[in-house]
Parts: structure tokens; sequence; C-alpha cells
């Protein structure tokens, strides 16, 4: 076992015996070795593009399949075992049609022409021979671009498979993945090749958000300023954590007028702020935070709960009984529902207690994505013209477990009275429920969404600079990130292929980043790690 994709890789290096996010080897080898067979796929798959032969079915799977490897979706062996397989076929069914459009009917030795063996533990040993440390690479160097291309095409592949369940699809999307993760087998590839690879990932990340965010809002329209409630009311409960707006819809529907009421955890949070779902009734709050006390949090809900996508940290360590897991994300010992009926959590909310009285606690706003704060633009251009507003600072990321991550919330408790945060993502969830105000009737804490609202950030920012009249680099903006999985890896790149500079990074640098790609990132972008809230503010302020 070789991991260290997320940002608690073991004592900062890797994880080589068992995962902290409590990921066997086993699956660790499963993840690897269909890795290896999306790259085969992809090898195929481009070469079809060059004959104009691209098939819907493998640009989907492609996707899917990815996405199961992001850290913390998918440690159910079983279920790796069926898209390794179903991979290979369709690998074979592509090479059939490429020939036939005139395409090369063969293949060099390698993961285009890989056969799995025939039991799991058969293709657990092929494994060993196909992990990260196994991709062709001249030195550290390229090995580290070609990962960090890996992991940001993970992250991609989230965001365009949430799209294209909502009818939001590109072929060029599915083009570049293909043609990336074949570029991770090839040999003979430098630095003049890998960097804009990296670059390129960031841009196509850039498409795949846009296509969500038109998913999302064609769907369930722009989000508003909403008031959600922390605290719960009596009666039946369901809990909808990650990301997955659809699933969250068809719950509502499907509970609508039976006594339930439905709570939010985590990234679901901005979901409250959405049209066409706070029009439900039932639709009440926001319950917990998204890591610190995740698992506590789950035992002591008395409801159903389902997942979505990948929040849960150490699923192994959670109550089962009530939860549910659905698409994409598995674990051994725990419901899943494949096909979006949801009557088994509608039963069990039912069945259990739910909570028995009203806690009228504290709320929290959400909404404040990029259709609401540039419906203000003029209020803001004059409050910074007139120095009322005298910085922003975006804080926004992945969240996680290590106490370093205060960072976060020392952070935004000692902005300036001044100066305006803006939030997105997980990461928030360190600081949203403080009270910091407002300027001028505008709020000093604003949440844009989820992680992929990065979108909407970037459309704030570029509205912003144009009517300033100067670049991004220019405005008084500075990017805080915390990073924790792969979809931040992604959305890094893509700041840095909009040439965005000055990015504060943290709580600790990608363990996959060599040295001398961290001394170019530093050289060309200014990219730099966190270091304690009052020097990074007094750096950034002055």
């Amino acid at each position: 076992m070789f991991c260290y994709q997320c940002e608690q890789a073991a004592k900062g290096v890797a994880c080589t015996v068992q995962g902290v996010c409590g990921k066997n080897p086993e699956v660790a080898a499963l993840q690897d070795l269909l890795i290896y067979t999306l790259q085969g796929l992809a090898q195929v798959a481009v070469e079809g593009r060059k004959v104009g032969v691209s098939d819907r079915e493998v640009n989907v799977f492609t996707l899917k399949a990815a996405f199961s490897t992001l850290t913390n979706v998918d440690f159910d062996p079983a279920r790796f075992v069926k898209l390794i397989n179903q991979g290979v076929q369709l690998r074979e069914g592509l090479k059939a049609k490429v020939k036939a459009a005139g395409g090369p009917a063969d293949f060099p030795a390698g993961p285009a022409t890989f056969q799995p063996g025939a039991t799991q533990e058969a293709l657990v040993q092929q494994a060993e021979a196909v992990g990260l440390q196994s991709y062709p690479a001249a030195d550290p160097d390229i090995l580290s671009l070609k990962h960090t291309l890996l992991f940001g095409i993970k992250g991609v592949c989230a965001y365009a498979d949430h799209a294209q369940i909502l009818g939001q699809e590109d072929e060029k999307v599915y083009a570049f993945i293909h043609e990336a993760l074949a570029a991770i087998a090839a040999e003979g590839l430098g630095l003049g090749e890998m960097v804009p690879l990296a670059l390129k990932c960031g841009e196509i990340n850039l498409r795949a958000m846009e296509l969500l965010d038109a998913g999302n809002t064609g769907r369930y329209g722009h989000p508003v300023p909403t008031k959600v409630p922390l605290g719960h009311k009596k009666g039946k409960a369901i809990l909808v954590s990650g990301h997955d707006l659809l699933d969250l819809e068809e719950v509502l529907k499907l509970s609508e007028g039976k006594g339930i009421n439905v709570y939010t955890h985590g990234e679901m949070l901005p979901t409250h702020g959405y049209p066409n779902l706070k029009k439900y009734p039932h639709f009440y709050g926001h319950y917990g935070t998204a890591w610190q006390n995740q698992t506590k949090e789950f035992a002591q809900f008395p409801g159903a709960i389902l997942m979505t996508t990948n929040c849960l940290q150490r699923p192994q360590e959670v109550y089962a009984d009530n939860l549910f897991t659905t698409g994409l994300v598995g674990w051994p010992g725990i419901k899943h529902i494949a096909d979006r009926n949801f009557q088994p959590v509608i039963d069990k909310a039912l069945a259990l207690p739910g909570f028995t009285d009203d806690v009228n606690g504290r709320s929290v706003n959400s909404g404040f994505a990029r259709n609401t704060v540039l419906s203000v633009a003029g209020t803001v251009i004059e409050a910074v013209k007139n120095k009322n507003i005298r910085h922003f600072f975006l804080v926004g990321g992945c969240d996680g477990a290590k106490p370093t991550r205060n960072y976060y919330t020392e952070f935004v408790e000692k902005v300036p009275q001044d100066c305006i945060v803006l939030t997105l993502a997980c990461g928030k969830f360190r600081f949203f429920d403080k009270d910091l105000g407002d300027i001028g009737g505008i709020p000093r804490l604003l949440d844009i969404g989820q992680c992929n609202d990065a979108y909407s950030a970037v459309q704030i920012a570029v509205a912003l600079a144009n009517a300033f009249n100067v670049g991004v680099n220019d405005l008084p903006l500075s990017i805080i990130c915390s990073w924790y999985e792969q979809k931040a890896v992604a959305i890094l790149l893509s700041l840095l292929y909009l040439g965005i500079k000055d990015i504060r990074l943290g709580p600790s640098l990608p363990a996959f980043i060599t040295p001398n790609v961290l001394n170019v990132l530093v050289q060309n972008f200014d990219i730099k790690p966190i270091s304690t809230p009052d020097e990074d503010l007094k750096a950034i302020l002055g």
C-alpha cells in the first residue's frame, strides 16, 4: 500500500500500512488497479477520437470509476472488482469500434492490454505492480507532476459526474480526462509536457464546475440569502450529508407530508439557499459540523442518515444501523441505495424516535453565491472606494481532523473589522457560526456555497476586477486555502491556470509535491504555506 493523495497522509509522507481515513490495503490496491484499468481505457479512447469515435458509455464510466477512488468515497472491495471488469469490457468493445473506424487494431503491452485476474485475491496481487510509484517517469519531479495531474483528474471527475447526473456534459471534458489518464501511463514525458497538462487540468476543472453550476441553478434556481436554523424540531428526522442536490430533492419529495423534518449536514448547508429546495416546508435546518465531531454527531442523530458523497471519515467507527449511502458511496456493512429509491430511508426515519423536543438554537446565513453578491456590486465597489472595506479574504476549502486546522478559526476571528470574509466548502465549519457583523449592511461573513461553488467565487473576483479595471491579482483580495482531498487539488490547479498568485495553502503542503515542483510554484505563482494568523495578516495587510 502506498497512498498520499489526501492531506492527512501518515506522518505527512504516505499511508503504507493502513489509511488514516480507514482504507485498508486491499481496497487501496483495488483502487490502484482500477486507475490502471482506466489508463488503458483512456489509451483506446484517445485513439478513438482521432478517427471520430467517442463512446458516451465509456465517457460516463470513466467519471464514475475515477470518482470512486477519491478519499472517503468507496471502501467496498467487491464493487471495485466489478468496476475493474466493467472497465476492461468497455475497453475491448471500444477497441472494436476504433478498428472499424480505421484506427489501430493492436495496442502495446500495458494498461490497454491488461487482463484482470479471476478472483479478488488475484486482482490485489496484480495491483502490486501498477501502483502510484510504478508510473513511467524520468525523475521524482515528473512523477510528482503525474500524481498531481491524477489527483486533479479525480477532482474533475467528481464535479463532472455530478454535472452529468443533472444533464450537463461537455465532450471537451471527457476528451481531456482520457488524454490526461493516457499521459500518466506514457513513457518519455518531461516538464515541457507535464506542466501544461497540469494547468490544462485546472482549465477543464473550471468547465466542469461551470457545468455543475448550470445543472444546480438550472434545476433549483440561483441561491438567495437564507437564515438556516442550527437547532431542531420535535419529530421524525432525516439527515442528508454530502454534495448531491438531486438525492436531497428526492428525499424531500418522498418525505413530504409524512411528519418528517429534513436536516442537512456538512457541504449540504448551502442547499438551503436554492429556491426550489427551500420551498419544502419540512426542509428545516442544519445539524452538526463537517469533521470535528462527525462520528459523535452521527451516532447521536435520532433519525435516518443518508450519505451522498465523500464526507465520512473512518466509517467503521460510525454507528451504522440508521446510516444509508447512495450513488458511488459505499462501505462494507452499511446499507447502499443504488437507484434513488429512498423509501428505506423514509421507513427507517419513521421507525426511529426522532427529536423529542424543540431546540431553538442559533442560526447561520447561507446563499451568497455570485448572483447575490454581484447584485450589490455597486454598493461593494463604493464601500471599497470610500475605504469602508479595506480587504477581502477568501477563506475556503476542505476541513479535516488535524488540530492545526484551528488556524482557520483564529484567522477569521482576527480579520479586522473593515474586511470581508468570503467562504466556501466544508472548511467554513471551523468558523461558519461566528457573528462578524456587517459593513454598511453587507455581512462580513459571506457563505458562497459548496466547494464546486469556487466557480461562483471566480466569477465574483473577475467581475470586481473588471469593475475596478484591474487584474484579479491587483484586487484587495487574498486567498487562504485549506485542502484535504482531490477536489481541492483540482480547484488549486484552476486557480493556477487563471494565474492567481499569492495563495496561502495549508494546513500542510501536499506530500506528492517535490521540493523542485514546489519551487516552481513559488517562483511562478508565489504560492506559500500558511504560518500563523497574526503573521499572515500582517504580511497581507501591512
